[in-house]
């Protein structure tokens, strides 16, 4: 009862920051694109199903705010040429749908990283790898535990105009790191789609 009040407390906290930088990026704004020194803000939300190679029958639907920094300028060989950026997700919506029970949970991504691929059109692809942990009110696979890691990675797209958005297919990976017997994880593949813009340099 305790972890669940607390659960509902930091989601309600996470969920308030949410929804005012939602609103603060709204707004349209000119075509803004990363470069070194700036920084990125952006709530996205996403979902999917399990895949082979853990715990089936299993769905997910999340939301978050990140934070990023662009870290260097382009650097790389022809089509490979791209930009590092490190960032941080807060997740305080998180709902793992499984046969036996819905977990409703919160969570962090402390390890973001990202190459965003230089392009000068409206269109800049990315690779992003992330690790971080979830805190849900049911254990996440049933019989297993309530703290899980979750890690993964995505590719995606930047699409620049009035608004800066963003959509991509990601792979999460989530396990208890067998602190818990046993420990079948679960696989999910999800889509997801983000709004927001960068910043800080001109």
């Amino acid at each position: 009862m305790l972890m669940t009040r607390s659960i509902g407390s930091v989601g309600s906290f996470a969920l308030t920051l949410f929804l005012t930088i939602f609103l603060a990026t709204t707004p349209a704004v000119a075509q803004d694109r990363p470069e070194y020194g700036g920084h990125e803000i952006e709530e996205w939300t996403g979902g999917g199903r399990s895949v082979t190679g853990g715990a089936g029958n299993t769905s997910v639907w999340n939301a978050g705010v990140r934070y990023g920094w662009i870290l260097t300028d382009p650097h790389g060989p022809s089509f490979l040429k791209g930009r590092f950026e490190l960032a941080v997700d807060a997740v305080p919506a998180f709902v793992v749908f499984q046969t036996a029970n819905t977990a409703y949970g919160a969570g962090v991504n402390p390890v973001v990283v990202k190459w965003i691929f230089a392009t000068r059109g409206k269109v800049a692809p990315y690779i992003e790898m992330n690790s971080g942990a979830l805190l849900t009110t049911h254990e996440v696979p049933t019989g297993t535990s309530v703290f899980n890691f979750a890690s993964g990675g995505a590719f995606g797209c930047y699409f620049f105009g009035k608004r800066r958005w963003s959509l991509e297919a990601r792979y999460m990976h989530i396990s208890n790191g067998s602190l818990v017997v046993p420990n079948p994880g679960v696989n999910t593949v999800q889509v997801r789609l983000g709004l927001g813009k960068f910043f800080g340099k001109k």
